[in-house]
């Protein structure tokens, strides 16, 4: 089953930029491990890291139907850092991807434990479910 592991982070400023040169490496080289250790394994779908917020924008469709644009969004407290998508056996392995990532090393050295939300990823119902979804629809 996949899960996507969702890492957030504090708002910039207050993060990983500030750290010294040496914690900011071993934190980087924790992340490079897990990632390689997840692509022997064969468990790695796609990992990636996200540009701060302030890059970022809202878009939704117009009553024209084109882009409507709003951001940034500077003020949140917290932000989403990062991503991987893990195809795995069960909930628990998840779980323990999840734990490896949120013990990355921060200043000092000394487990971040921060936050890895884990969420299972949808997947469409198979197409005989929905070949018969439509049947019943046109009867």
């Amino acid at each position: 089953m996949k899960y996507i592991l969702m890492m957030n982070t504090m708002k910039a400023g207050q993060g990983v930029l500030t750290w010294p040169q040496k914690d900011l490496q071993a934190h980087v080289a924790h992340m490079m491990s897990l990632g390689e250790e997840l692509r022997k394994s064969g468990e790695l779908v796609s990992a990636e890291g996200l540009a701060f917020p302030a890059e970022a924008t809202l878009v939704r469709a117009g009553k024209d139907g084109m882009p409507v644009t709003d951001g940034v969004f500077p003020e949140s407290k917290e932000f989403l850092a990062g991503y991987w998508i893990v195809d795995v056996e069960s909930r628990d392995r998840a779980h323990a991807i999840a734990a490896k990532a949120s013990a990355a090393p921060g200043p000092g050295g000394a487990p971040l434990n921060m936050p890895i939300e884990v969420r299972p990823v949808m997947s469409a119902p198979p197409p005989d479910m929905l070949r018969e979804q439509a049947k019943e629809r046109q009867k």
